[in-house]
């Protein structure tokens, strides 16, 4: 049977402020990728997350990000590869606290919004982000894009990788995610949805913003936690996966 994992972003919020319904997609993915403080999440926020996912059986994993509170991680920055580094193995490691304190642990790694995309073409930053998780320690699984720099960098490095494909958001022809600021960048009928994440999870293919038919190995498939409607659209994505003969569960 194929099989295929369902990740949300989750604890993207800070003090007050919430963006995600945490509770709600923890009903329904199998990983969670936590905000450790630097796009979003407080520490109240991690902790929250972690005891409910533990509650849930949703594997935990470190959502890392650019220094970047005010813009949420998706504006660009230069940051030194030793500085970036030390700073995506702090965010693991605050989170781990937090996971062990829930009886589980962190499980895997996923940049987050500037960080994702820049570590696909961006060979420094790449090894960066693999220092990262190499100095928090343990062989922490790393997600991200197919044939990205980070996921090369992390398999040369002896950690495992994880590819990962996006429902919700176009796709160029070579396989990598519209930019935000570009018109069509997110998918948002739900029907569209929810029919692309059954053809990336038993083809292994999507259509492009070119409309050329590209492939798209992935073990893991993403659904954007912080869009309109995100609980009951991953609840139909789930649903039409198991529907369709795909087993759902957690990769890690």
């Amino acid at each position: 049977m194929t099989s295929i994992d369902l990740n949300a972003d989750l604890g993207e919020g800070f003090g007050r402020w919430r963006l995600t319904d945490d509770e709600g997609l923890l009903s329904v993915v199998t990983s969670a990728n936590v905000a450790c403080g630097f796009h979003a999440g407080d520490p109240a926020t991690m902790r929250r997350v972690c005891a409910l996912a533990a509650e849930r059986g949703v594997t935990i994993g470190a959502q890392v990000s650019y220094r970047d509170l005010a813009g949420f991680g998706r504006r660009t920055m230069d940051v030194p590869p030793a500085e970036l580094a030390a700073e995506v193995a702090y965010q693991i490691g605050a989170l781990e606290v937090f996971a062990r304190a829930a009886g589980t642990r962190v499980a895997y790694v996923k940049p987050h919004g500037a960080l994702y995309n820049r570590v696909v073409l961006d060979d420094e930053q790449a090894a960066a982000v693999v220092d990262g998780v190499l100095l928090a320690g343990g062989a922490l699984p790393v997600l991200g894009l197919p044939g990205s720099r980070v996921l090369e960098r992390a398999g040369r490095a002896g950690l495992p990788v994880v590819p990962e494909a996006f429902a919700d958001r176009a796709y160029t022809d070579e396989g990598t995610l519209v930019p935000r600021v570009q018109e069509g960048a997110l998918v948002t009928d739900p029907d569209a949805v929810v029919a692309r994440a059954v053809g990336l999870a038993r083809s292994g293919a999507v259509t492009a913003c070119s409309g050329a038919r590209i492939e798209v190995r992935a073990r893991s498939l993403c659904v954007h936690g912080d869009t309109p409607g995100a609980v009951e659209l991953a609840r139909r994505v789930r649903a039409r996966l198991e529907a369709s003969g795909v087993r759902v569960a957690a990769f890690a």
